[in-house]
């Protein structure tokens, strides 16, 4: 379930097509980030300690992941989640036209996000590198500020109740 982040998020159909595709998009979010890494840090592609245990590992915790994952689903539910269905002439169903314009709008996300430093050093702590919770705690509180940061909301916690603003 996907937490409601502010009053007027009441797009569910785009929340459950979030939803549906949130595995996938996971895999795609960690694909693109070691395309990150190596992008930033390793353009030639040589083979050290650290390129070949982001390149092997498939398997690490993928909560703290999903947690990102659902704040960038927040993130776009705010800045684009109109509620107000159009019309569609081509034969699809609303379902499927958001988890359309969702993956592509994510992977937009994820490869903006990737060209800094900051985000790729905290996504790989707590995913890729992986060693320790603490530092895998660290790095996902760090990841979320940046986030935030990034697409200029703030997150504020009253009375048990997320709520986003545009900063």
């Amino acid at each position: 379930m996907i937490q409601k982040l502010f009053p007027l998020d009441k797009n569910y159909i785009l929340r459950q097509a979030q939803s549906m595709l949130e595995e996938e998009l996971i895999d795609r979010m960690v694909f693109e980030l070691k395309r990150s890494y190596t992008s930033l840090y390793n353009p030639l592609q040589l083979m050290d300690t650290t390129y070949a245990q982001i390149l092997d590992t498939f398997v690490f915790p993928r909560e703290r992941v999903r947690l990102i994952y659902r704040q960038l689903c927040g993130i776009y539910r705010y800045k684009h989640g109109d509620n107000q269905l159009e019309m569609l002439f081509d034969g699809r169903t609303h379902l499927e036209k958001f988890q359309e314009d969702w993956s592509a709008a994510f992977i937009s996300y994820v490869r903006e996000l990737g060209l800094y430093e900051q985000y790729v050093k905290t996504m790989l702590r707590m995913t890729l590198l992986f060693d320790t919770e603490s530092r895998a705690e660290w790095a996902e509180n760090h990841c979320k500020a940046y986030i935030n940061h990034h697409f200029e909301l703030k997150v504020i916690k009253r009375h048990g109740e997320l709520r986003l603003k545009v900063g």
